[in-house]
């Protein structure tokens, strides 16, 4: 057991001694495949030497800060290909400016760069997958033990049924506790019959635990402190249920939320002024950038709304609707129109996925996002951001709010464009759905950055041009 944390050191030196190798080889035979693209490019000498070891350690700086190295990563392999390739965008920017600067004296060919981020991004993905797949250099399934089989510990078992959720860690099983619900809890699983006061640390060293997940019912005066403490001092990580949860399953789960987990815990960073301006500069720059892009389609959209219906009916081809923003605050929303002109005739309605007041050309608008590139427009006015919950409309809110606890909390952040709940969520319309993607709103506010932002706006990307995605 005192062996763990050193046993994770080495994991983490094998793996960036390994990529770092990796890399610097893949930057030293660029030299050759640029050479062979162009017979002109400068033979490689050694005077090179430096300019290869700098690149790589800016390579492997940027991943570093990008958590490709962080023992805890748990990520799904497309996850950490989209890591490395952000990762190798800004080593690119970053050397780039220092041969700029230091090794103005050699010659790089114009080549040298896109090929060797394109080798570089190729074959560290390829390296990382049969390193995750084979369990290689460390990176194999933690093993962890949940201490409780009642009814909070069965939420592992009802939500991480699968294989594929549980691709980062095996079960070695449930341990009761004093209080445990076992009328509701674990039913198909293994139940360890373990002392915990006595036998728990005994079980932790020979089985080589690496995590106790802590899912009791009731946890005053029933857990070993002094064993669960002595664990911890030996490497290995003690977590609890809403914490293990969200980590695995990029969602917060509100049903087993209490008020002092929501206050103590890590992240929901405060929305200060310069935090502010900043977020807004970089959505009104992404907004100009896109609509330099879209604006012709958005013109074509408009068109073919007029002519579907909007010549006969004389309805604007916009669509104006009142939604909650940051803070509750309302706003009105603009989106092209998808619907017909009296579609909320009866009042307001849930929009469902296959929804017979759409018109033909809304469904197509509707599959490719098309009805919501008016919403710059929100952007620009500061009303909503590209990545964020989306906005509800007051009559719902009012109805969601009372009927979920911590609803009101994804307002405090703007709303988006794009969403982590709309990536992780299937369509749907109901209390029941605003609850389930509550829970990956509420992941979004708590875990909000620049790296989730731009995660989710590739991921969108994909929803949109492939069809992948919820």
């Amino acid at each position: 057991m005192g062996q763990h944390q050193n046993f994770k050191n080495r994991r983490f030196s094998s793996l960036i001694i390994s990529e770092a190798l990796l890399i610097s080889y893949i930057l030293y035979i660029t030299f050759y495949v640029v050479k062979f693209l162009d017979p002109a490019a400068p033979d490689l000498d050694t005077s090179y030497i430096p300019f290869i070891v700098t690149f790589t350690f800016f390579i492997l700086m940027s991943s570093l800060s990008l958590g490709l190295y962080e023992p805890k990563l748990r990520e799904s392999i497309r996850g950490i290909v989209r890591r490395i390739f952000v990762a190798n965008g800004l080593a690119f920017f970053a050397m780039y400016v220092i041969t700029i600067i230091f090794f103005r004296e050699i010659l790089i060919h114009p080549y040298y760069f896109v090929v060797s981020i394109g080798l570089s991004i190729t074959s560290v993905s390829v390296f990382r997958f049969f390193m995750v797949r084979y369990g290689s250099l460390g990176l194999a399934k933690s093993r962890i033990v949940i201490l409780g089989a009642g009814e909070r510990a069965s939420t592992i078992e009802q939500k991480m049924r699968r294989a594929s959720d549980r691709r980062s860690f095996d079960v070695v099983g449930f341990i009761p506790v004093a209080g445990d619900d076992m009328e509701n809890g674990i039913k198909k699983e293994p139940v360890l019959d373990i002392d915990i006061e006595n036998s728990l640390k005994a079980f932790v060293v020979e089985n080589e635990i690496n995590e106790v997940v802590i899912a009791a019912d009731q946890r005053r005066g029933t857990l070993p402190i002094e064993v669960l403490f002595d664990c911890r001092m030996h490497g290995v990580q003690i977590s609890d249920l809403l914490d293990f949860m969200e980590r695995e399953t990029g969602q917060i789960m509100v049903n087993l939320m209490y008020p002092s987990w929501l206050i103590y815990s890590k992240g929901f960073e405060s929305q200060s002024y310069l935090r502010q301006i900043r977020n807004y500069s970089f959505n009104v720059f992404l907004a100009t950038l896109v609509l330099l892009f879209v604006w012709p389609f958005m013109l074509l959209t408009a068109l073919i709304i007029y002519v579907d219906d909007g010549r006969k009916t004389g309805a604007s081809v916009f669509y104006k609707q009142v939604r909650v923003g940051k803070n509750g605050e309302p706003f009105s929303i603009y989106k092209f129109r998808s619907m017909g002109i009296d579609a909320e005739k009866n009042g307001a309605q849930w929009a469902d996925k296959n929804d017979v007041r759409v018109t033909r050309v809304g469904g197509f608008i509707r599959k490719y996002r098309l009805d919501e590139l008016p919403q710059l427009y929100n952007v620009f006015k500061g009303d909503m951001s590209f990545v964020g919950p989306r906005p509800e409309r007051p009559e719902f809110v009012e109805q969601l709010e009372q009927a979920i606890p911590f609803y009101s909390k994804r307002h405090n952040v703007k709303p988006g464009l794009a969403g982590w709940a709309q990536l992780n969520y299937p369509y749907g319309a109901s209390i029941e759905d605003a609850e389930g993607k509550l829970k990956y709103d509420l992941y979004y506010v708590k875990h909000q950055s620049f790296l989730l932002d731009i995660l989710v706006l590739i991921r969108t990307i994909e929803v949109v041009l492939f069809g992948k995605g919820q």
